[in-house]
């Protein structure tokens, strides 16, 4: 038995994950902020990315939109990540041996040491033009969070 397996166990044991299971209503409730938040997430992910690549707000600096839609970024995330591990909770053997599961999880992994240690940093020191780099870590950040929303989906599809 790999050794990560009793932690699975625990958290589908714990008293959160039971009232979870045996609520009607808990579960759907808690995916659907779930699902707003990374929905709020991305939609102020694709208007800064927009922005970056000259789209959407020409005349404003990318590092004042970035700033702007900073607290969305933030707020989505804190009840993405709080719902998902709810969610998870909920449901944590299931999610062990699901690989839809393991692959968002380094989607995930990857998405936020992107957003923290390089794409922030990019985008609070442009101006108003994106240079080749900010437009490459622009496109990462976009298919590192999609990765997550995607796999996140198949995880109750594919398995």
């Amino acid at each position: 038995m790999p050794a990560i397996v009793p932690f699975f166990q625990w958290c589908d044991d714990t008293m959160i994950s039971q009232a979870i299971r045996n609520s009607r209503i808990a579960f759907p409730v808690i995916e659907n902020f779930h699902l707003f938040a990374l929905t709020v997430l991305l939609g102020s992910l694709v208007v800064l990315v927009l922005r970056q690549f000259g789209l959407l707000y020409k005349d404003q600096p990318i590092s004042e939109v970035a700033a702007a839609l900073r607290p969305w970024n933030r707020w989505s995330l804190a009840v993405m990540l709080t719902s998902g591990l709810l969610l998870f909770l909920s449901e944590a053997m299931k999610c062990y041996g699901n690989t839809s599961f393991r692959i968002k999880m380094l989607f995930l992994f990857f998405a936020l040491l992107f957003q923290f240690t390089i794409y922030n940093r990019v985008v609070k020191n442009e101006g108003t033009s994106a240079p080749m780099g900010g437009k490459i870590a622009a496109g990462v950040a976009l298919c590192l969070w999609f990765g997550v929303g995607l796999a996140g989906r198949a995880i109750g599809f594919l398995g």
